[in-house]
């Protein structure tokens, strides 16, 4: 039985990560297991999907359209969903780029008819060329990335994350697209949680859908200097809270916080028990996210403020 053919969406939004879309691209024309199609889908930005339109006019396999919806992410990937040909459908950040054996690495995952979407290991890039001293593992979701607690190898999950991701086409026919009304829109505040908010509708309109990680799909996503910043980062955790707040409401609190509630009571205490111990010998650069971590841990506990994207292993 032939491997099912993928298309890959790459959502774009400003010429400001010319580079970063050029090399997102070129990271999906080297996949050992060759894409279907790359798809550049151009969020309200005219002057960037002209410019994108004249780079790749020769090459047939990428394919730039403008976002046929609302502005947002959300929209712009059911543009790409609706616009694809393959059976399979990844997402991968316009500031990221995949190793060669990415989208092998997915497909082997669609072997079982079962799953429904497989997503990969993000690992961030940091401008600086190393980890702040005061980030913790546990928050590298803060800049889009996997994060210390997440299960290894392959691990079923409640829901991938979106910026590295696949589903079947038939995924979309079940559940529908992503919620317009979730996730980063025109709205400055980095929020989130779109890919959620799908996984869960998902799971709910097939109850026997297999969703995985699988950790050898491994992205490398350019954290820049602003992301590296203390602000950010309060920023980030707190715009994450008004997102499960969205999904929460749209699909219940009880599915849209369970996996939230694992993580903060088994691997959170672990970041912030370092933090403290770390603010109390006053290390350098240390102290104020071991302060910071005490702040964040309870709000994330009541699902009020800062809570991951989490995709913990799902109950059986």
């Amino acid at each position: 039985m032939s491997e099912p053919a993928v298309s890959v969406v790459v959502c774009v939004y400003t010429e400001d990560r010319w580079e970063d879309i050029l090399a997102a691209v070129a990271s999906v024309r080297a996949q050992s297991r060759p894409a279907l199609e790359t798809l550049l889908v151009v969020d309200h930005n005219q002057a960037l999907l002209e410019r994108l339109t004249g780079a790749y006019k020769e090459i047939d396999e990428v394919r730039v359209l403008a976002n046929a919806g609302p502005r947002g992410l959300s929209a712009g990937r059911n543009t790409g969903i609706a616009a694809s040909q393959g059976e399979i459908i990844a997402f991968l950040d316009d500031d990221a780029a995949a190793e060669p054996d990415w989208l092998a690495y997915f497909v082997e995952g669609y072997a079982d008819p079962r799953v429904m979407a497989v997503g990969g290991r993000t690992v961030p890039a940091w401008a600086s060329g190393r980890r702040p001293v005061w980030f913790p593992e546990e928050f590298d979701w803060v800049v889009g990335c996997a994060y210390k607690g997440l299960p290894g190898g392959v691990a079923e999950v409640r829901n991938v994350l979106g910026g590295n991701a696949s589903f079947r086409r038939t995924a979309f026919d079940a559940a529908g697209g992503f919620a317009t009304g979730i996730g980063r829109d025109g709205d400055k505040r980095p929020l989130g949680c779109e890919e959620t908010e799908l996984c869960i509708r998902l799971s709910r309109a097939r109850p026997d859908a297999v969703l995985l990680l699988d950790d050898r799909a491994v992205i490398h996503h350019r954290v820049p200097d602003a992301r590296m910043r203390f602000a950010y980062f309060r920023t980030r955790t707190y715009a994450e809270g008004l997102s499960k707040a969205l999904v929460a409401r749209s699909v219940g609190a009880g599915k849209g916080l369970e996996s939230e509630r694992r993580y903060t009571t088994r691997v959170l205490p672990a970041g912030v028990a370092r933090g403290l111990r770390d603010a109390l010998l006053g290390r350098a650069g240390r102290t104020r996210v071991g302060l910071a971590l005490i702040q964040i841990s309870e709000p994330t506990r009541l699902g009020q403020n800062s809570d991951a994207d989490i995709c913990i292993k799902k109950k059986k």
